[in-house]
């Protein structure tokens, strides 16, 4: 049997890019001769279903430069939507806008990787919603220094619509009982408020009205005794509103299975 060898295209004899520009079009339905047909070389077939997104780099400039800018692509293939979307998204005309509109935010070149990697659905928003989402947040007195760092401590923040924004301002400063202010420093210190379930802050409204010293006070003997535990789903957990409301007895008898006395000692070497 005759084994044919792959002919591949002289590029020392290619027109140049100015010449390829008076060529007429090429009609895709015109026949190929023979020779011009076994010149053709196809890109590789894409992986199957079953694939990482690494898998698919070679095969897409989007993801090429996504890595190059940081992101993390093991982490987001654990999304079902994720290969779907970037995969359909083109560089220049999808990604690039809203990387420079990140960067006019305030996102450092440095930060957008690790940004991108929690919140690549971002891509899917359209532009004007997210600027106008950012615009509410000015109006609302926030400056551009603060709107920048809610964004980098909560990925998701610019993808909730004004609506939701101003519901949530507006719950916590009347729950609070605070000042347009006091509102505003509490969402920039802690913006995740702004996009987290409010059933663990609605069991925990006391915390918020609890003076700092205190609550650091308590958290800090029972990461010394080894009772520092807030996870509602593991042993010997702490819900954070008997952080804050019971007496000092009861916090250390119940809560910290220590004496008063160790406690107090604790408190002088703080």
């Amino acid at each position: 049997m005759n084994e044919q060898t792959q002919k591949t295209p002289n590029f020392d004899s290619e027109l140049s890019l100015e010449a390829l520009d008076d060529l007429p079009p090429v009609s895709p339905l015109q026949p190929v001769s023979e020779e011009e047909a076994v010149q053709i070389i196809a890109d590789p077939p894409l992986p199957p279903d079953t694939f990482t997104l690494r898998d698919y780099v070679d095969h897409s400039e989007t993801l090429q430069k996504l890595v190059l800018l940081g992101v993390d692509l093991s982490k987001i293939e654990k999304h079902p939507d994720a290969a779907n979307l970037l995969l359909r998204l083109d560089f220049e005309k999808d990604i690039k806008q809203i990387l420079m509109f990140l960067k006019d935010l305030g996102i450092e070149d440095n930060q957008l990787g690790t940004y991108l990697t929690k919140n690549y659905a971002i891509f899917s928003e359209d532009l004007e919603n997210l600027k106008t989402r950012v615009a509410y947040l000015q109006s609302k007195n926030f400056s551009k220094a603060h709107i920048a760092q809610m964004v980098r401590n909560a990925p998701f923040l610019l993808s909730f619509s004004v609506e939701r924004l101003d519901n949530r301002l507006g719950f916590f400063q009347k729950e609070l009982e605070l000042s347009v202010k006091k509102t505003r420093d509490l969402v920039v210190r802690l913006p995740r408020l702004l996009t987290g379930s409010l059933e663990p802050v609605k069991e925990n409204m006391k915390v918020f009205n609890t003076r700092l010293f205190k609550v650091k006070e308590r958290h800090l003997f029972l990461t010394y005794v080894g009772r520092a535990q807030y996870d509602p789903t593991k042993p010997n957990y702490i819900s954070l509103d008997k952080l804050v409301s019971v007496p000092d007895e009861i916090f250390c008898e119940e809560i910290a299975k220590a004496s008063v006395q160790d406690f107090e000692k604790f408190l002088k070497t703080l």
